[in-house]
């Protein structure tokens, strides 16, 4: 199985949106049928390019109650199945009208006034607008919408495809809990932006990238949860890159990825068990990663013990001279008391103006 379709199943499972580029005739209408099949979920497939408006923000229909807007019937079929694939093709040929009724349909699976179920994921493929007939450039909006997953022509996997035939085997599966890996890998994401705060937002200049992959807070959330995804069924690194630059473009992901590899982050778990022990780097960045990961892992299992084991370390932060960056997570682990917790004073005495700001106590 190639690693782009690798990063495609682990995308559709994790529920983001893809929007896979590539020239005609490589497969990919092909691969996302296959991928259906094989992750056993019904399929829907639409021509974006042949489509009205309407049958994306519906069709105005008067009832007792008013104007109704009602959707086609392809998302009737998806809201009761209660899962599947709603494939989008050729959605480089859709006019600048039909990609704005698409801006909810992508991002929030709403069609008209149906809100499909969270099990329907949404898949579109494109031909870059020179090989599209009557093409046009994505705009930014819908764009940012989308997991960018450009398709390439493997010569040695079609000769054999025709040869022993079209399969594809060893799926990655994600697990019933792989989404409570989704905090861990936010505070990743939160302490490269604090130490790369201009990558944030690149809305890019050159017309024809608006349509591709850039940062936003929007995409940055989406590459959050496909990192926890992809670790989750042990991908290959090629994979990871593909799914992470197809949210926020290769520049951010290459500066993100190397950042990532130079961490050496303690185990919070050890942390907490431990937290007088803890000794803060002087890098501002390591230490929010530290910092936020224990307040993460107390806060995901939070006990007595735990609780106060946090607000040790944040103790520490403070002596540190941390205080700027112990204030941001003491207020995530204020945020979380249990009514059968009590506020330690002694810590709270440098962030009770903070918390007091935020009516945490």
């Amino acid at each position: 199985m190639s690693g782009t379709v690798c990063a495609l199943a682990i995308a559709i499972q994790a529920g983001i949106p893809v929007l896979t580029w590539g020239p005609p005739g490589v497969g990919k209408t092909a691969s996302v049928t296959k991928l259906a099949d094989a992750l056993g979920i019904p399929l829907e497939v639409v021509l974006a390019s042949i489509r009205e408006p309407s049958d994306f923000s519906g069709l105005p229909v008067i009832g007792e109650e008013g104007v109704r807007m009602e959707p086609p019937a392809w998302a009737h079929r998806l809201a009761r199945a209660g899962k599947g694939l709603l494939f989008l093709d050729e959605i480089s040929t859709a006019p600048p009208a039909v990609q704005s009724a698409l801006l909810r349909v992508v991002l929030e699976r709403v069609v008209g006034d149906l809100a499909l179920p969270i099990g329907v994921s949404v898949v579109a493929s494109a031909n870059p607008p020179e090989q599209a007939v009557g093409g046009w450039d994505l705009s930014a909006p819908l764009a940012n919408r989308f997991c960018h997953l450009f398709w390439s022509l493997d010569t040695f996997s079609w000769v054999d495809g025709v040869l022993n035939g079209w399969s594809i085997a060893d799926l990655p599966h994600l697990t019933s809990t792989w989404e409570e890996s989704i905090a861990e890998k936010e505070v990743f994401v939160a302490s490269f932006i604090r130490h790369r705060p201009h990558l944030l937002l690149q809305l890019p200049k050159d017309e024809a990238q608006v349509g591709k992959a850039w940062p936003s807070p929007r995409s940055w959330s989406m590459a959050a949860r496909l990192l926890a995804a992809a670790e989750t069924v042990r991908a290959e690194e090629d994979v990871v890159a593909s799914l992470i630059g197809g949210c926020i473009g290769e520049g951010a992901c290459l500066e993100f990825l190397s950042w990532r590899r130079e961490l050496d982050l303690p185990d919070p778990e050890e942390i907490l068990a431990n937290p007088v022990y803890l000794v803060l780097p002087d890098r501002g960045d390591l230490a929010f990663a530290i910092l936020t990961s224990v307040v993460n892992a107390a806060v995901g299992s939070l006990t007595e013990e735990r609780w106060s084991a946090a607000w040790c370390v944040l103790a520490r932060a403070l002596d540190s001279g941390k205080k700027d960056i112990a204030a941001v997570a003491a207020k995530k682990l204020a945020a979380a008391k249990k009514p059968e917790l009590s506020l330690p004073q002694n810590e709270l005495k440098e962030f009770a103006p903070l918390l007091q700001k935020g009516g945490l106590m």
